[in-house]
């Protein structure tokens, strides 16, 4: 172990060992599949919000979001800023739909409304997500780790990776909110400390971090022109709504908390403290970004080792150190951003404070995969095995087939978290993946529920040509340059806000189309016979 010191060591031992604790003492209520999918609808409000908190402010935020402000500026912030008016449509609209069909599967309805095709594409799409959410948590968490303990990410990635699915698969939904609420405090805990550490070891203190962030443009949320081809605050302020109202209302990890609560009220006062709860912390992470950047401003010697490390990362194993000088001089703050915040513990923690970061990093990584291991479980269980290949299924058959799929889908989330290894910014691939996988599933659900007339075959149709432009969007800046005329020029955070929109609209101008050809064929006739 390289920077952990015995301290250090305890601390994050006793927080692992107290995480699959938590996971053993549910396991004795875990009797049937209901207990282990919705804890029997007990969880108070509150503990519901927290743990949503939780599950948003992941290692993507505690890891992604300072070095996206290190890299760049608060525009990423505007994310934050758009959630209140996607949760005013989730807790007016959503919940009360959710609590009134009494399905766990955020997609079983969708089969009522177009057929088993729509609830087989949702559910793709949500798995895909999940890998995707999943494994940059899993490289986020192994990002730092490795940095501290020495160790390979592949190996750190396996570690976390089984306690989590230990105290998950035993605990079940329940084990998961009460170690997220716990998991919730410990992360915010962990980010007043950070920041508290760096303003400390700060010359001047927090006016020299206003100073420095005014002077680089670093406060700044991006520009208002209603540009589209680049990260303007409209940009990231539709892709932040978009993406919300998918997570809020789509997204089986939140769908699921809502069944978990007493009545329709406290899940709909669940989704009101995470979005008060993580409106500050995020800010506060930006904050941290800003105050590491004006930080290594003071002290440029100490930045010209996390320089050297990624330049090292980026070549191959024979290059020279003359090499790895040359490339490291050519690096912007965008490149490293990332990786500063484990530089700042390795360097200026002291020990004992190292070991509380950690379990808040840890805290943060867990929270998001241990709720995104049990939703994919739950809909794995009931949207594909259930419905496709042993409709009857005993109680303990069931909880079986739960317990398994909890541990696959956290397998699968590591391997996805090993194949990132080596990407830039770990917020900027996650924003990327999951704008594409979620385009889709949202435009058909706004489709199913708001347009009442629209048929399989329209919806159908829809999904069909959204996916294209989907697909499109994501890879035609690959095109040669004689067909540079077909490149996408929108921002790729534009991808769910065009995919979502296509599928939605072409969904309802189908549906008049109908209507219209059924008027005149119905009406024409009786014209005749009048004459």
């Amino acid at each position: 172990m390289n920077n952990l010191r015995i301290p250090d060591l305890v601390i994050i031992g006793l927080y692992l060992v107290a995480m699959i604790g938590v996971g053993i003492y549910f396991s004795r209520k875990n009797d049937d599949a209901d207990q282990y999918s919705r804890a029997s609808g007990s969880i108070p409000g509150w503990a519901i919000g927290l743990s949503i908190y939780a599950t948003f402010l992941s290692s993507n935020t505690f890891l992604g979001v300072p070095g996206k402000a290190f890299g760049a500026n608060w525009n990423a912030f505007v994310f934050s800023i758009s959630m209140p008016f996607a949760a005013w449509i989730a807790a007016k609209y959503f919940v009360p739909f959710y609590r009134s069909t009494g399905e766990i599967s955020a997609y079983t309805h969708l089969e009522h409304r177009f057929g088993p095709w729509a609830r087989t594409y949702a559910v793709i799409c949500f798995l895909l997500t999940q890998l995707a959410r999943i494994g940059s948590i899993f490289y986020g968490i192994a990002l730092t780790l490795q940095a501290l303990t020495g160790f390979s990410m592949e190996m750190i990635m396996l570690i976390t990776g089984v306690c989590i699915i230990i105290y998950t698969v035993l605990g079940g939904i329940e084990a998961v909110i009460w170690t997220e609420v716990v998991q919730g405090v410990i992360k915010t805990i962990g980010a007043l400390l950070i920041i508290g550490l760096i303003i400390h070891d700060m010359p001047g203190g927090i006016a020299k971090v206003v100073q420095i962030g005014q002077a680089n443009d670093k406060f700044s949320l991006g520009g208002f022109a209603p540009d589209f081809t680049q990260s303007t605050f409209w940009v990231v302020f539709l892709y932040g709504f978009f993406i919300n109202l998918n997570n809020f209302g789509v997204d089986q990890n939140y769908v699921q908390r809502y069944h978990t609560a007493a009545s329709p009220q406290q899940a709909a006062k669940s989704i009101w403290l995470c979005v008060w709860l993580y409106l500050p912390a995020s800010l506060l992470f930006f904050v941290i970004g800003a105050s590491l950047f004006a930080y290594y401003q003071v002290h440029p010697e100490f930045i010209q080792a996390v320089k050297l490390q990624v330049a090292a990362t980026n070549l191959p194993a024979t290059a020279t150190t003359a090499q790895i000088a040359a490339a490291a001089a050519h690096l912007s703050p965008a490149d490293y951003g990332d990786k500063v915040m484990p530089h700042f513990m390795v360097t200026k923690i002291p020990v004992g404070f190292v070991g509380l970061i950690v379990s808040a990093i840890l805290s943060a990584a867990m929270s998001t995969i241990s709720s995104g291991m049990n939703a994919s479980a739950t809909v794995f269980t009931v949207d594909i095995y259930q419905r496709y290949f042993k409709p009857q299924m005993t109680g303990r058959q069931t909880l079986l087939l739960l317990h398994l799929a909890t541990v696959l889908f956290g397998l699968l989330g590591m391997g996805t978290g090993i194949a990132m290894i080596g990407v830039k910014s770990v917020l900027d691939i996650w924003w990327e993946l999951s704008g594409i996988f979620a385009a889709g599933m949202l435009g058909l659900f706004l489709l199913g529920v708001i347009s009442r007339r629209t048929s399989s075959h329209e919806a159908l149709t829809a999904t069909i040509i959204g996916i294209f432009v989907i697909i499109w969007m994501t890879f035609s800046n690959s095109l040669p340059d004689e067909y540079a005329g077909l490149r996408n020029t929108l921002h790729k955070s534009m991808i769910i806000v065009v995919g979502t929109l296509t599928i939605f609209l072409i969904g309802l101008l189908l549906t008049k189309f109908r209507k219209g050809t059924a008027v005149y064929s119905t009406t024409e006739p009786v014209k005749q016979s009048v004459h």
